[in-house]
């Protein structure tokens, strides 16, 4: 075994931060050799070598590149979740996983429903896409009915095709429709109305807009998508533009800080957010009990962007959608 002070993953992100951007995309190029190295897949060889390596032979290094990734990402989270912080139970963010959401949010969503049981169990979603990488598609699996809102034709097409078994079922509604504030309540209130288990809103902007607008359903958890890049106590909210759309920029959404003063104004409190930045968890105020972990505020739950996270959250081969039957 080497002796070699072995280095936190936390340590080596911050000295790699430190160096200016070409020292750091050597070091990283470094740091893929040495592992390649050291699992076997390369020889022993210098950084000139290494590089006519991967230009010649990128088919065959592409997938034990990946494998490293995944490795990486499984000791990073490990490494971060080892923080005596995360040792109060009550926390969320040790149970997430990831069966078709984007990242970990099937897990928290999972274990928020342990805790405060099952109503209705309904949900409702804007901004589904295809309908394959979706924070209620492992609701719909486990007998959930509910209602998809999707502004594009071709995803609502897809969906149309892909589910139409569970939509002749009438346990899913999908609807092509651009959604604004004047029009979200009467969108959803053709199907549902009133208590329903689940709402999670992903409209890479007007995120905040909608939940303050939201009046016909009485949603027992809020999922809704904030802008990780403004930490507490930045409470800001991105314009409303009903024509908004995403430019692929920092520029949209909201500050988590901001969504959780509108979520306590409608009678919910902030329990967690997920492990990448990208998703926060309220439950209606009457059901916390002791159940989650005060204080329900931005500053205790926030967590900042990991978006490089994302492409490393892997559940299985890719997503699907087939007849299943519970035993």
């Amino acid at each position: 075994m080497s002796s070699k002070r072995q280095i936190p993953a936390f340590e080596t992100i911050r000295r790699l931060l430190n160096k200016s951007p070409a020292e750091r995309m050597d070091a990283i190029k470094a740091t893929v050799r040495h592992a390649l190295i050291r699992i076997g897949i390369v020889p022993e060889i210098g950084p000139r070598r290494f590089r006519r390596l991967m230009v010649n032979n990128t088919a065959l290094v592409s997938p034990h590149l990946r494998t490293a990734a995944l490795i990486a990402h499984d000791r990073y989270i490990h490494e971060l979740l080892s923080d005596p912080l995360y040792e109060d139970k009550r926390r969320l963010l040790p149970f997430g996983f990831k069966v078709y959401s984007q990242n970990d949010e099937d897990g928290i969503i999972q274990e928020i429903f342990a805790r405060i049981g099952h109503g209705s169990r309904i949900f409702v979603e804007f901004g589904v896409e295809t309908g394959l990488e979706n924070n209620t598609l492992k609701l719909l699996l486990e007998g959930w009915s509910g209602l998809w809102l999707e502004g594009s034709e071709r995803d609502v097409k897809q969906i149309n095709t892909k589910f139409s078994d569970v939509i002749a079922q009438g346990r899913l509604q999908v609807r092509n429709a651009f959604i604004d504030r004047d029009n979200l309540n009467g969108l959803i209130g053709q199907f549902h109305q009133g208590e329903i288990d689940l709402i999670s809103i992903d409209v890479d902007g007007n995120d905040i807009h909608f939940l303050e607008a939201l009046e016909v359903v009485s949603p027992r958890v809020i999922i809704i998508e904030y802008n990780g890049k403004f930490p507490p106590p930045m409470s800001i909210a991105q314009t409303y533009n009903a024509a908004h759309r995403w430019r692929g920029t920092d520029y949209g959404g909201s500050s988590l800080a901001a969504i959780t003063r509108i979520a306590e104004r409608k009678g919910y409190a902030l329990v967690g957010c997920n492990i990448t930045g990208v998703n926060a968890f309220f439950v209606r105020s009457d059901l916390l009990g002791d159940k989650f972990c005060p204080p329900y505020t931005a500053e205790n739950h926030y967590q900042r962007p990991r978006y490089f996270l994302t492409p490393t959250f892997v559940a299985g081969h890719d997503p699907d959608w087939g007849s299943y039957t519970t035993i």
